[in-house]
């Protein structure tokens, strides 16, 4: 088999800065080890296509236990070996894999290739800073600089703008709020469900009973607003707060009808016309959706996709 080799800062050319924007989920940072030494694989180049982002990483400890993945199983054990190694000589490495690669028996069945760059014993305290960070819902930036260090700033290399995941709040009543947040929680999203009846809450298995906006709760820009109520009467003074608030997705459902008395509702309440358009309208990508798995999905399916076209990391 073919040997990487330790990369030296002329091992490639000169570039300058660039940029990416990945999910706090591509990158494992709340569960550093406490003791013992530890790399970072990361991708910092794709040709063609790629099961995972540029700017996705694995995390490797020096007993070879890891988390994260580069691809869809096809060469993460040969770089949890390089990774090894690397901390074994304290020296960064950098690997291709698939085209052009000199590891003739690893393939990527995509096609394509991948750089990998390996960061061996990266600093902790900038890592932990990233990770406190995220757990306060704020984006982290680090740069994988041109030498191959993990750094706060640097001229050349990669910028990886790293964004909390999504979450849900969900409001309703009913089989459809609790279907939709056992949904979205299932798929492995934080969601905060609170409904004005034990029984939706009963039937999610978590939740909690609130009869109005709850209070102290916080939005953020990554954060998407659902709400399912029979009973549109009440929509608008849930609305107007969600509304109000920094929120990427808000959205209720209803037919079309529904929501133009929704809207008219909220304009009566004083609430700036531009603030109700951001109200999502259809609600879900799959039109007329009657039963509860099926809104489910295709509401999850419609926040997804809103993330991704305004930021790429859903």
């Amino acid at each position: 088999m073919n040997e990487a080799r330790p990369v030296s800062p002329q091992t490639r050319a000169s570039a300058m800065l660039r940029h990416a924007e990945i999910c706090e989920t591509e990158f494992p940072l709340h569960d550093l080890p406490a003791e013992g030494g530890f790399a970072l694989a990361a991708i910092t180049g794709v040709t063609g296509a790629s099961y995972r982002p540029l700017g996705a990483m694995m995390l490797i400890e020096a007993g070879g236990r890891h988390r994260g993945s580069l691809s869809s199983g096809c060469l993460e054990q040969d770089v949890i070996l390089r990774a090894r190694q690397a901390m074994s000589n304290r020296q960064p490495m950098l690997l291709r894999y698939g085209e052009g690669s000199p590891f003739l028996d690893i393939t990527l069945p995509c096609g394509g290739a991948l750089e990998i760059t390996i960061i061996p014993h990266p600093p902790r305290g900038l890592l932990a800073a990233a990770a406190e960070r995220l757990a306060a819902r704020q984006g982290a930036r680090i740069v994988i600089a041109e030498d191959h260090r993990l750094v706060a700033q640097a001229a050349r290399g990669l910028a990886l703008w790293i964004l909390p995941q999504i979450r849900f709040l969900v409001l309703g009543k009913g089989p459809e709020a609790a279907c939709f947040a056992s949904l979205a929680r299932q798929a492995g999203y934080p969601v905060e469900l609170h409904a004005p009846d034990r029984q939706t809450l009963d039937e999610a298995g978590f939740g909690e009973m609130t009869p109005g906006w709850p209070e102290g709760v916080r939005i953020d820009p990554r954060t998407a607003i659902a709400m399912f109520f029979h009973d549109h009467d009440r929509e608008a003074e849930l609305l107007g707060p969600a509304l109000a608030g920094p929120a990427f997705y808000i959205g209720a459902q209803g037919s079309l009808r529904a929501h133009q008395a929704r809207c008219k509702a909220l304009a009566a309440l004083g609430v700036p016309a531009q603030q109700i358009a951001r109200l999502a309208s259809p609600f879900g990508l799959i039109p007329s959706a009657r039963d509860p798995r099926t809104l489910a999905v295709s509401v999850l399916a419609h926040v997804l996709d809103r993330a991704r076209q305004q930021s790429g990391a859903a």
